[in-house]
Parts: structure tokens; sequence; C-alpha cells
């Protein structure tokens, strides 16, 4: 090899040195490229629906709900709201959009939009679905999936949605006395109450278990002032006298045993009462607005 050839070799050996490290920040780039021009095409496709009139809006978005197309609704919904937000059909998509929400497993998200409706219609006849639907999502909120098949205690869970939802029905009672779903808010509230009483209890008897025996009696003492009526305020005072006893307190322990006693003579404990069946919201709110009737 002559000394031309050579010197070029090696320097065709050096470019390609210095150059290949810059191969995967220009692959990068390249892909980089690539993805910008794909989301300039995904942001520039056609708004199918920027046409749509207000009824024609609501119609596709009521038809994606029915047949469990939930997020697509959800989106029509949204557009209707913005682009109509006065028109006749803004106050039934607020309404439709957190079932939408509910259906597409979004409680929060459910729960906004209720909450929505009932700032920019405090006045509406329908307010009072509004606050009951709260209710709803949260009462529901913590059952999963195996609750629908294998019954389970759900006094053992964080009692945050039963609290809320219990706060919710109490809204509702308090504020609209005749309404059509206070009955069965009602019901719903004295479950809730027997299960926040016996997830207390659940905490006492945790706390007997951890040799906290005062704490445990506190928090029977509390089920007793504050559950009455409930079938948690037995289970409260045999606990109660567990803990006496652990503590060697024999003599309030037999106080504790005998208004247990007599309760018991009296039959004056209830018993808990079967849960309200699961609400199944089925979306008939068109003819509950009756907006289709002049």
């Amino acid at each position: 090899m002559g000394y031309t050839a050579a010197v070029f070799v090696w320097m065709n050996h050096r470019m390609c040195y210095r150059i290949k490290p810059f191969l995967p920040t220009l692959g990068a780039l390249l892909a980089l490229t690539l993805i910008l021009s794909g989301c300039s095409w995904f942001g520039n496709q056609e708004d199918t629906t920027k046409d749509w009139s207000a009824s024609k809006l609501y119609s596709e978005a009521s038809s994606e709900l029915n047949s469990g197309g939930y997020e697509t609704a959800i989106d029509y919904y949204e557009k209707l709201e913005a682009r109509f937000p006065f028109g006749r059909y803004a106050m039934q998509a607020q309404l439709d959009v957190s079932y939408a929400y509910y259906k597409a497993d979004k409680p929060e998200e459910a729960i906004a939009a209720a909450d929505r409706f009932i700032k920019l219609y405090p006045q509406s006849p329908y307010v009072d679905y509004a606050y009951y639907f709260k209710g709803i999502v949260n009462y529901n909120r913590s059952v999963d999936f195996l609750d629908r098949y294998i019954p389970t205690d759900r006094s053992q869970r964080d009692p945050g949605s039963a609290l809320d939802a219990f706060n919710d029905f109490s809204e509702l009672v308090r504020r609209f006395p005749d309404s059509k779903y206070t009955p069965d808010a009602r019901q719903r509230m004295l479950y809730l109450r027997g299960n926040l009483a016996r997830n207390e209890v659940n905490i006492a008897k945790f706390y007997v278990k951890q040799g906290a025996y005062m704490a445990a009696v506190d928090r029977c003492n509390h089920v007793i002032q504050h559950f009455q009526r409930t079938a948690a305020v037995r289970d409260a005072l045999v606990t109660m006298i567990d803990a006496y006893k652990r503590l060697g307190k024999e003599d309030l322990a037999t106080d504790a045993q005998r208004v247990l006693d007599l309760n018991d003579k009296e039959g004056k404990f209830v018993s808990d009462d079967l849960p309200p069946e699961e609400v199944t919201l089925t979306r008939k709110l068109w003819d509950y607005l009756e907006l289709d009737k002049n």
C-alpha cells in the first residue's frame, strides 16, 4: 500500500471513529422528528362534531352512554357544555356526564360533576337528585369485584367513603325532607351508621390485641354514647368487659356485664338491618326531565 493510500485509510478510520458516537443521537433525532410529525398529523385530525347542533351532540352522547361507550359519551357531553353552556340541553348534560363518569369507574369525576350541577343550578327541581347521586357514588365506590359475589364485612374497611356517603345523604335529608329520594337515603344512613359503629368496635378489638386496653375502653364508650340503637353497642360492651378484665378492674367489668345482661334480658339490643340493595343507576333522565316534550 502506498503512502497516500495508507493516509486515506487512516483518515477514513479516524472519521468513522469520530462520527460513530453521534449515531445514537442522530437516530434519536430521527425518531423525534417522526414522533413530532405523527403528533402533528393527529393534532390536525378534523373534529367531526364541530358542526353538530346541541340536539345532535346530546343525541349522540346519549346513544354512546346507552351502548356502553362511556368515554365517548363523556367527550360529547363536555363538548356540548362548552359550546352551548346556556342551551336547553346544558343542565341535562351536566347530570348525564356525572352518570357517564360513574359508569366509567371514575367516582371522583362523577362527584365533581354533580357538585358543579349543584353550584350551577341550585334552584333546579332536580338538585335533590344530584345530592342523592353523590351519596350513591360514595356508597358504592368501595365495593370491588369480589363484593358482588362474596359477602364481606364492609366495616373492616377504611370508613372514609362510608362517612362521605352518610354526609351526602344527610345533606339531602336536611335540605329536601320531602324529596322522593329521602326515604331511601334515610335507610342507607341507618345502615351506614351501623357500619361506622362496627368499625369503631373493630378498632377497639385491635387495641385489645395490642394490649392498649384503656384505648379500647375509650373506643367502646364512644360507640355506646354516640351510636345508640345500633347492633354494635352489644359488641362494644363485650369488648369493654374483656378490656376491663385484662386491666384487672373487676368492679368495672362487673358493672359493664350487668348493663349487658339487663339489655339482653329486655331485648333492647337491635339487630343489624340488611344492607339496602345496591342501586343500579339506570339512565332514564331524558324521560325524567322530559326534555323531549315541548
